[in-house]
C-alpha cells in the first residue's frame, strides 16, 4: 500500500511540474504573439512594457507550480535533511525571482505600491 502511495505523490508532483512547465511557455508564447502584433500597430513602448510584464506573469505562476511540486516532493515522498535544504534553497532562490519580478512588471518596490498609481497595461 506504501508503495502504490509513494507512486502516486510521484505522478502528482510530475503532473504538477508539468503544468508549471506548459505555463510558462504558453505565457512565453503568448506574450511574444501579443508583443509582435502590438509592435506591428506601432505602439513600441508600451508593447514592450506589456511584454515584459506579461512574461514574467507567466514566469512567477510556472514557477509557484514547480516550487508546490517540489514541497510535495520533500515533504511526502523524499523528507530526509538533505532534501528540505535544498527545497529551502529553491525557496529563497524562488522568493527572491518573485521578488525581482514583481519589481520589474510594477516598477517600483512592493512596499511603495500603496503610495504610487499602478501602471495600465
Amino acid at each position: 500500500m506504501e508503495e502504490e502511495l509513494k507512486q502516486l505523490l510521484l505522478w502528482t508532483t510530475r503532473s504538477i511540474e508539468i503544468v508549471g512547465i506548459i505555463v510558462i511557455v504558453v505565457g512565453t508564447i503568448t506574450a511574444t504573439v501579443t508583443f509582435l502584433r502590438d509592435r506591428t500597430a506601432g505602439n513600441v513602448s508600451a508593447s514592450f512594457h506589456r511584454f515584459r510584464s506579461g512574461l514574467g506573469r507567466a514566469i512567477l505562476l510556472g514557477l509557484e507550480f514547480l516550487v508546490a511540486a517540489d514541497i510535495i516532493n520533500t515533504v511526502a515522498i523524499e523528507p530526509t535533511l538533505e532534501s528540505v535544504a535544498v527545497l529551502a534553497g529553491i525557496v529563497l532562490i524562488r522568493t527572491f525571482l518573485s521578488f525581482s519580478l514583481e519589481v520589474e512588471i510594477e516598477g517600483r518596490w512592493p512596499w511603495r505600491r500603496a503610495q504610487e498609481p499602478r501602471h495600465q497595461n
